[in-house]
């Protein structure tokens, strides 16, 4: 059995808008084993057995295709990162699931082309609107990226040192759900956006993002309203949501956490990561 583990992630700016994304890694984890079977593709969620496998199935398809045709395999994926919650769960999934495919199958890829698939995997999948690229390469690499969506480009990384509070509301949001429509209508701010946290102002940006989403898709701005309040350096919505997550510091972890305990929903204290997808050693 080969095992691989992938990030989730948190959002900058959501790509929905324009198809130029910014995204941050968060310790959480996806872990993905493979194991050689006889023949055929199978696939499980250990977390969620009567959860949905097509990501995996997809990423397992594609995958033995291109590179290992008639292989027969079994992938299972184990994940700390909540689902359908804007934190990246599907894109640290098929991360782990095709670095630890590679392994399984002795197969040479650069790190762009395993993104690239698991990209691919998700588009055809349908449990994405953009493709989630930005959110992919956060996840892969590590730190904070930025995307070209449309053309699946890594346009910069940076490593990012900060500690991160989320929180996860109880109400599940599909991304492959989100209103594009009304998203597109904000294109012209969400562009002004990026463009801020391109040139190093990703705090401000990340505002700024938040209250344009939480408009076009129907969500409250008010927890990243309290986050500021209690002294967070940026929240924004993650993704479509329903998740939120705020850039804080030792100082103000404790009181953005505080601010959000009385939302219903799970708090989440964790920290960013510059660390990406591994291969594990078992």
């Amino acid at each position: 059995m080969t095992r691989a583990t992938a990030r989730g992630a948190g959002t900058v700016i959501n790509a929905i808008a324009t198809l130029n994304g910014s995204a941050f890694a968060i310790d959480l984890k996806t872990q993905a084993d493979v194991e050689i079977i006889n023949s055929g593709i199978t696939c499980e969620i250990a977390d969620d057995p009567s959860a949905d496998t097509s990501l995996l199935a997809e990423c397992g398809r594609l995958f033995v295709e291109r590179y290992a045709p008639g292989s027969g395999i079994h992938i299972t994926t184990r994940s700390e990162i909540p689902i359908a919650s804007g934190l990246k769960s599907s894109s640290a999934a098929a991360n782990a699931t095709v670095l630890a495919l590679t392994e399984a199958l002795d197969v040479a890829m650069a790190p762009l082309d395993i993104v690239r698939l698991g990209v691919t995997a998700a588009r055809r999948a349908g449990v994405t609107v953009t493709g989630a690229f930005d959110d992919a390469c956060a996840s892969f690499f590590g730190g904070l990226v930025f995307t070209d969506n449309e053309h699946d480009v890594l346009v910069k990384r940076v490593e990012l040192n900060a500690d991160v509070v989320v929180y996860v509301p109880r109400d599940k949001a599909y991304s492959a759900q989100a209103d594009v429509t009304r998203a597109k209508l904000l294109a012209p701010w969400v562009e002004t956006a990026y463009n801020l946290a391109l040139d190093g102002y990703y705090k401000k940006a990340m505002v700024l993002n938040g209250l344009l989403y939480c408009a076009a898709f129907g969500f409250s701005s008010e927890p990243i309203l309290s986050a500021l309040a209690a002294g967070a350096h940026a929240a924004t919505l993650s993704g479509t949501g329903p998740a939120y997550i705020a850039l804080v510091d030792r100082s103000s972890l404790r009181s953005v956490k505080q601010a959000w305990e009385p939302l219903e929903g799970l708090i989440i204290v964790t920290k960013a990561s510059n660390l990406g997808a591994q291969i594990e050693t078992l």
